[in-house]
């Protein structure tokens, strides 16, 4: 998209495709982003069609980003009385999910490199050093994570 597109879009579709790029940055596919965008702007619920015409992409982009976003907790599957095609909507508390997901696998991290260091033999001391503080990065990682989980849980 040009610059002189990008400064003709709404706020709306401004958000959306921000978030993308923020989503891009943090390592997950830009479509992704744009759904969680586009789910706090519009609501939901929305199907296949709506999501794709909406956002501009294919139907297997829309598949492939939506199975994504319900592994990760954020987006869940959702059907209406009468009619065969599945339907998408925030989860409750995706925000809180996504973070879960975060200290679930700075646990699993932390427990590898636990693991990993026994295993080592007294010869590999700077290996032991190093990981020593990468079990330190997702021990405070995990930690912290739950504190904001705990805050942003106690609120409405």
């Amino acid at each position: 998209m040009s610059v002189m597109a990008i400064d003709s879009l709404n706020p709306t579709e401004q958000f959306i495709e921000d978030l993308g790029l923020i989503a891009q940055a943090d390592g997950l596919p830009r479509i992704a982003g744009k759904l969680i965008a586009l789910f706090v702007v519009e609501g939901g619920p929305l199907g296949f069609s709506e999501i794709a015409e909406r956002l501009q992409i294919s139907r297997a982009s829309v598949s492939t980003n939506t199975r994504l976003m319900e592994s990760l907790g954020v987006l869940q599957r959702v059907t209406r009385p009468g009619e065969r095609q599945d339907y998408f909507q925030l989860t409750d508390k995706p925000f809180v999910r996504l973070l879960e997901g975060t200290i679930d696998r700075a646990e699993r991290a932390r427990e590898l490199v636990d693991r990993t260091n026994k295993q080592l033999g007294a010869n590999c001391e700077a290996t032991k050093e190093r990981l020593c503080a990468l079990g330190e990065f997702y021990k405070v990682l995990s930690s912290t994570a739950s504190k904001v989980v705990d805050e942003i849980s106690q609120r409405k």
